[in-house]
């Protein structure tokens, strides 16, 4: 199979995973993208499996009508409990966030490795049991963040309250003495100035989205433009925009996002013009 001009899609439960959207922008700006953000059903941290595995198998549903090549679930509470869900119904390869994370933080050769993320993923135990199985003499601590995500969205990440919280959530973690820390959560990387502050020179922060780029153009090269000619085309699809997340957006974005549309999960998607 060789490289389309089809898009490739990102769905995630919120604006967090636009981090992931920008890290492959950076990385193949000819290839176009559709991102949708359930933004109308989140947070999925909190919610059972049976729940999220229903969401993300609507949402990847959605994005196969707009005719993608490749789908990302940039959403790990989603890639712990539906990624097996989403790949077996899917026609397109399917890449979730928590292998690439796992394989960035083997690869920091470290031997304690720390993980944090919603109570969802954490819960899951899909990057503990992903790391024994990639890495038998790791030990893993994974510890959930809960107030990360609301503290990303207020665009706090460099931020004395949120030095504060991280400080009181990460001791247990640091005093344990992890070397490497996973950011098990799409939207844990706008608060890494706070995070590398609390955490200090000595622990390396593996960023998911970072590493899910990474992940598709060494995994996908065969459906991928890796050219640097004609900017690809962008289109946002939201389930919910208020102003919060619009704000978000633009700010994840760096600007204003040149299509942007709100759209009913429950309804056929409509034409990709």
């Amino acid at each position: 199979m060789s490289a389309t001009s089809d898009p490739i899609g990102i769905f995630d439960s919120g604006v967090g995973g636009l981090t992931v959207l920008r890290a492959l922008r950076e990385r193949l700006p000819s290839e176009s993208f559709v991102y949708l953000g359930d933004t109308a059903r989140l947070p999925y941290g909190t919610k059972t499996a049976a729940t999220v595995q229903r969401y993300a198998l609507n949402a990847a549903a959605h994005l196969s009508g707009r005719g993608i090549k490749l789908l990302v679930i940039a959403c790990n509470t989603a890639s712990s409990y539906a990624l097996d869900a989403v790949a077996d119904s899917s026609r397109v390869p399917v890449l979730g966030v928590v292998r690439p994370g796992v394989r960035a933080a083997l690869l920091t050769g470290a031997g304690r490795i720390g993980v944090i993320g919603t109570e969802g993923t954490v819960r899951s135990e899909s990057y503990q049991k992903a790391l024994a199985g990639l890495g038998s003499a790791i030990e893993v601590m994974a510890l959930p963040c809960p107030l990360f995500v609301p503290l990303a969205e207020e665009g706090w990440g460099d931020h004395p309250i949120t030095d504060q919280i991280a400080r009181h959530y990460l001791r247990p973690m640091l005093a344990w003495g992890a070397e490497t820390i996973i950011l098990g959560c799409t939207h844990y990387p706008l608060l890494r100035p706070s995070l590398e502050r609390v955490v200090g020179p000595e622990v390396r922060l593996v960023d998911s989205a970072r590493a899910v780029a990474d992940a598709v153009i060494s995994d996908h090269s065969e459906l991928i433009d890796t050219s640097h000619g004609e900017p690809g085309a962008v289109r946002i699809e939201l389930t919910d925009a208020s102003e919060r997340f619009l704000r978000i957006t633009s700010g994840i974005l760096g600007g204003e996002p040149e299509r942007l549309e709100i759209v009913d999960l429950d309804a056929a998607p409509g034409p990709t013009a």
